[in-house]
Parts: structure tokens; sequence; C-alpha cells
């Protein structure tokens, strides 16, 4: 187990393990540093940048792995369905890049990232940087025609006004052990939703739903969508032809287990391979000799489109989000027009 294993192991144990007691001294300076930090940009001490649209913020307050980027996707496709030409910002983690870039459907994962590439497919405006404010101005910049921007993650990136906050919390894996980074998965207190305008809990498939009148407070779920292949992408696959075959599955999510478990689900014996997130994939990576099937999220199929062969699929999912959200998000970024 590497080490990056064994502290999100230890930031989900049933109960505190010495590890997290360990780190535990560095989870308080680091609860500190975020909440002087919060507090001079609400002081007015660190100046936040309103750009020339309004900016949605999905974001989390847990480290990785909350579904923050189906989300996102729903909402601009959403968005755009009623009219609005969204836009995309995102930190382009895993990638190289360090000043503000756009992003095309094209672009070389080990400069933008991973995430930013699905919603590049999404053939819409992207730009990555870790200034979300430059990403944001470079990205209105260069499309006039953009009238709302969409931040994938960024919640913590508070020189970036914002017109809304959205928050999500897997509600599988929770909040861990409760402590703050290091010792525990936490960015932020779970008091920091309080503030948010809208909380959306990822729950497991079937799970019953809750009403939610005014959007604040609301579920979604991923649904599976057919499996994909990497070299035709128009080639959809049959998932009884695997069964009794050798299949593998690589997984470099903030949580493999989620994508393992969808794979279960449809009845997929597969080989697990749970790699870091944000793993830059290599030819090796995905060498399964003998393998009939070899299986991945799309988020890890942009970065292996280059040296994968037919045996390589890709599971895309679809965020199923309550029309209150929505509703509320437009009724906010309305409200930033006439402001």
């Amino acid at each position: 187990m590497s080490f990056t294993e064994r502290i999100v192991a230890t930031w989900y144990a049933p109960r505190v393990t010495p590890l997290a007691a360990l780190l535990w001294p560095l989870s308080l300076v680091y609860r500190l540093v975020v909440a002087l930090r919060r507090a001079l940009f609400r002081g007015g001490m660190l100046r936040t940048v309103r750009l020339p649209v309004p900016v949605v913020i999905v974001g989390n307050i847990t480290a990785g792995g909350a579904g923050k980027t189906p989300l996102a996707c729903a909402l601009v496709e959403a968005l755009r369905e009623r009219g609005w030409r969204p836009g995309v910002i995102s930190r382009g983690y895993g990638g190289s890049a360090d000043t503000a870039t756009a992003v095309v459907a094209t672009s070389d994962p080990r400069v933008v990232g991973d995430e930013p590439l699905i919603f590049a497919a999404m053939n819409l405006p992207v730009w990555i940087g870790r200034d979300r404010v430059a990403a944001g101005a470079g990205l209105v910049a260069a499309h006039a025609e953009c009238n709302v921007i969409v931040a994938d993650d960024g919640l913590q990136h508070y020189r970036l006004a914002r017109t809304m906050e959205i928050v999500v919390v897997d509600a599988v894996r929770g909040f861990g052990n409760g402590l703050m980074l290091p010792a525990g998965p936490l960015r932020e207190a779970p008091a920091r939703m309080q503030e948010a305008d809208a909380v959306v809990r990822l729950v497991a498939p079937g799970t019953p739903p809750e009403p939610a009148p005014d959007g604040r407070a609301t579920q979604m779920q991923h649904e599976a969508l057919p499996w994909r292949n990497l070299v035709e992408p128009a080639h959809v696959a049959v998932v009884a032809d695997w069964r009794g075959q050798a299949v593998h599955a690589v997984c470099g999510t903030g949580n493999p287990e989620r994508f393992f478990a969808m794979l279960r689900a449809q009845g997929i014996a597969a080989h697990e391979h749970a790699l870091p997130d944000h793993h830059a994939f290599a030819p090796a990576d995905i060498a399964f000799p003998g393998a009939a099937a070899i299986l991945m999220t799309q988020k890890d199929a942009v970065k292996c489109t280059g040296f994968a062969d037919a045996r390589c699929w890709y599971l895309p999912v679809r965020a199923q989000v309550d029309p209150a959200l929505i509703a509320l998000v437009e009724e906010k970024i309305r409200g930033f027009e006439v402001a």
C-alpha cells in the first residue's frame, strides 16, 4: 500500500488511527490557517475579484472524490438547454500548465489535466488555471458570447467572487474521521456548508428521493451510461460478452471504490486496480496480456486514448439532478444580471 493509500484509509477508518493521531497537530495548524484566510477575505483585507458574468462554484469541503464533475456537467447541459451560454473553468489538476490556458478536445492531458477535457468534449468554452480569476477572465475575453461560468471545484478559491456556491457531499463516505487535513479529509469544517447556497448529496443508486422544493438541499445519483470504446467511441459494449472473461478495471479517481461498485452492480467481475487521483497513465498501466477487456472511467480514458487498444472501454456517468436545484441556479444567475 502506497503512502497516499494509507492516508486515505486513515481518513475513512471507523475510528481514529495512530497515523491520524500523529498528524492531528498539523491539522490544527491547517484549521487555523483556513480560518484566518477566510476571515481576511470576509473582512476585506484580502480582495475578491468580480468577473463580468455570474459564477457558479461547484465544490466540496473534503479532499477529492465527491462527484463534483458529473454535477458540473449536468448543470452546464441544463443551462445550455435553457438558452444560457455557459463556460467552464477548472484548476486542471494533474496538468503542468502554470498560467491560464484554453482547453480544447485535442489538448494534451499532461498539460491541462483530465477533468477539463470532459467539458471540452461537450463543445464548451473551457479554461484552466491555478488562478481561477485569470482563467475566468481569459475565458470571457475569448468567448464574448459566454454569459455564465461554472467553476468545477474552487470553493476555497476565495479571490474569485461567486454568484452561487454549491457544495457536493458524498453521502456514502461522509466526512470520514471528521478531522481536517492532513489527519482527515476535511478542507473546511462542516459548518462551512451553512454558508453555501445549496448542498447536494451524492447518494447510492436506488436511494429514495427526498423532497427539496427550494433546491437548497438536494440529492443526486450517478447513472451509468453505455460503455464506450476508446478506439471507436461510437462502439457500445455488450456487458454479457465479458462474463467469464479476464477483465481488468483501472481507476485513478478520488474514490475508486465507487467505480468498482458500479461494475459489480452490472455483474462484472474484474481484477480491480486502484491508482492515485489524477494518475498520469502510461502504457504499462493498462498492459494486461490476455485481458478480454480493460475498463476505466471517462476521466481516466482521456489520458489513455493515445496508447489504448480495442480492449479498452470507459464508462460515462450522468448525474441525475433535482430540477429544483436547476431552478435555484437560474434564479441566482438572473439576479446577477439585474444587480
